[in-house]
């Protein structure tokens, strides 16, 4: 067996390449991220497999009749199952909250949450809303979105500002 330090050059290129060229198994209940750009992903949670396709269960507005508006909202938006690579070839399995939160146990809590809430009308919203935050809602119980999080590190200082001056 190979050994590789944990933090050399090496190790970080094969970590990389399998990455790349294999993706992770999810396993029922992992958080599955779709990166779409340099900033944004969609996120979903793997629901298992049946019939030999694996599925994942996410929030969207794909097939609502309202588009995305500028302040970022959807009105008729719902949890669909779809399958795993119809939302993109590049994913990877993300738990990033682990170390703060412990996962729900699948089987008994997040399987039965998301089964309630597929088909059902949901608000997207891309603040208080979005597929990040569904995601985290079913593996944890816990509302969170960290790309939305890394927006308000950014505007904050500048919202403080105007507050200060009385302009916001």
């Amino acid at each position: 067996m190979l050994f590789l330090p944990q933090t050399t050059p090496l190790r970080l290129f094969f970590v990389q390449f399998l990455q790349k060229h294999f993706p992770p198994k999810p396993f029922p209940g992992d958080i599955v991220e779709y990166p779409r750009n340099k900033y944004f992903s969609h996120f979903a949670i793997y629901y298992g497999e049946k019939d030999g396709v694996r599925y994942v269960a996410h929030l969207t507005s794909r097939d609502s009749d309202s588009k995305l508006p500028l302040f970022g909202r959807a009105l008729r938006s719902e949890v669909k199952l779809d399958p795993l690579e119809l939302l993109g070839k590049k994913y990877k399995v993300n738990n990033m909250l682990d170390d703060c939160f412990p996962a729900r146990d699948f089987h008994s809590i997040v399987k039965q949450s998301i089964d309630d809430m597929i088909g059902q009308e949901v608000t997207f919203d891309i603040l208080f809303h979005n597929s990040e935050h569904q995601a985290t809602l079913f593996r944890y119980g816990v509302k969170k979105s960290q790309q939305i999080e890394k927006i308000y590190e950014h505007i904050m200082p500048a919202w403080e500002k105007l507050l200060e001056e009385k302009k916001l």
